[in-house]
């Protein structure tokens, strides 16, 4: 039992690596998939500029094209004009170039490059979100080693109490049914040592899993130093939060990208004008054909009936924006409350740290109290029992205050966006 706490707590196990905080923060940002796919969709989002921006170029295409028609034969069906055939093979190239489309592809590329911008901030979303489950894994871990170490003492303690009521109950000082307490309580310390135990493994392999590994491994963790205490007024925070939260930053970044994309299809109904040449050469031609062709014009594409898509597009796009607009006072409500209530969970935390330090105190003197009356003959086992107990309930309440100080401070970091 003594080995495996030891290994437990990292006290002469070899092998173990030693980890900070800062280093598991390191590990996560190298090692964790959901930021590496986040940075290779912002990649992918980005090619987006580049597909709306390329209307804008020049576009060519080559043709080689071979036909066999019968003399003098037309195509009579399905067609207005005069549908001539001629056997040939030819080849040649096209041209076109966009000359204008009244804003639309500006509109599309300005709301590409804001979407890209969006998702780009997202990474920097799903970074501070590792950070945050980084934070809770490695300070739910200690806290759990913490207990591991209080309850191996509490086990210590309990075997040096059984071994002297033994010896008094061998000596006819003391009655079996104190034996039979003592014991039973060794016994449940023994489970509190288990169970501890088995809530640190997992805390290892949570801790492991936020820094983006497939496997549970051993870290033997360094203690982080208690930090100060938060003074920043919440007014301030709030307003930090409401600037730098990259939720927030990519939500106005998505509203802008979907007005712009309103704005591009609210230019569909004006015309389009292109540019287009086309030359090539006939080797293999009937007589009466050049060998040779070259024309180019200019096209113009007005838009006159579709049976409303474009107005149904257009409507569509601005319930969007107004949509994006509308999350986005949802989400800046959100942030505001969170802040207000990390604030207080670290105010409460902090308060929690003096309470159970006087709790510990308190439960000491009284442990004392009741050991000596115990021996003294003035009071049972039952009484002392209850005194090991509330101690032993004291000291697990102080470290977890502790912890949970440090975890809700990292909670308002994120939540205020410094994180």
């Amino acid at each position: 039992m003594r080995w495996l706490l030891a290994a437990v707590t990292g006290i002469g196990l070899y092998g173990q690596a030693t980890l900070t905080l800062a280093e598991a923060r390191e590990l996560a940002l190298r090692n964790h998939p959901a930021l590496q796919a986040g940075q290779l969709g912002a990649l992918a989002v980005r090619e987006r500029i580049e597909q709306n921006e390329a209307v804008r170029r020049p576009a060519a295409s080559a043709h080689v094209t071979g036909a066999g028609a019968l003399d003098q034969s037309r195509i009579a069906a399905g067609a207005l004009n005069n549908p001539i055939i001629f056997s040939r093979m030819a080849m040649g190239v096209s041209v076109s170039q966009l000359v204008a489309d009244f804003g639309r592809t500006t509109e599309l590329v300005a709301s590409a490059r804001l979407t890209s911008e969006a998702e780009s901030t997202r990474v920097k979303a799903t970074r501070a979100d590792i950070l945050l489950n980084v934070h809770r894994a490695y300070f739910a871990a200690l806290r759990s080693r913490a207990i591991v170490r209080i309850a191996e003492s509490t086990v210590q303690a309990r075997e040096l109490l059984v071994d002297q009521i033994t010896a008094l109950v061998n000596a006819k000082l003391k009655s079996e049914l104190d034996l039979s307490f003592a014991r039973t309580n060794l016994a449940e310390a023994k489970l509190l040592v288990s169970a501890a135990v088995n809530e640190y493994r997992s805390g290892q392999a949570q801790l492991s899993e936020a820094m983006g590994f497939a496997d549970s491994r051993d870290f033997t963790l360094t203690e982080e130093s208690m930090p100060a205490e938060e003074t920043t007024a919440r007014e301030f925070l709030t307003g930090q939060a409401l600037r730098d939260r990259p939720e927030l930053i990519a939500a106005r970044l998505d509203t802008d990208a979907s007005r712009r994309y309103a704005a591009a299809e609210n230019a569909l109904k004006y015309p389009v004008v292109s540019a287009v040449a086309t030359a090539g050469v006939i080797p293999v031609r009937v007589s009466g054909l050049s060998n040779r062709y070259l024309a180019g014009g200019v096209n113009m594409t007005l838009p006159f009936m579709n049976g409303g898509l474009f107005k149904a597009r257009q409507r569509e796009a601005e319930f969007r924006s107004r949509q994006a607009e509308q999350r986005l006072k949802q989400l800046e409500i959100g942030v505001s409350r969170d802040v207000a209530v990390a604030m207080l969970d670290v105010t409460t935390a902090q308060e929690r740290i003096g309470l159970t330090q006087q709790l510990i105190a308190q439960a000491s003197l009284a442990l004392d109290l009741a050991q000596s009356r115990y021996d003294l003959g003035l009071s049972s086992i039952v009484e002392l029992s209850q005194a090991q107990l509330t101690k032993t309930s004291a000291e697990i309440q102080d470290a977890t205050a502790r912890y949970d100080y440090q975890l809700r401070r990292a909670v308002l970091d994120y939540r205020a966006g410094r994180l």
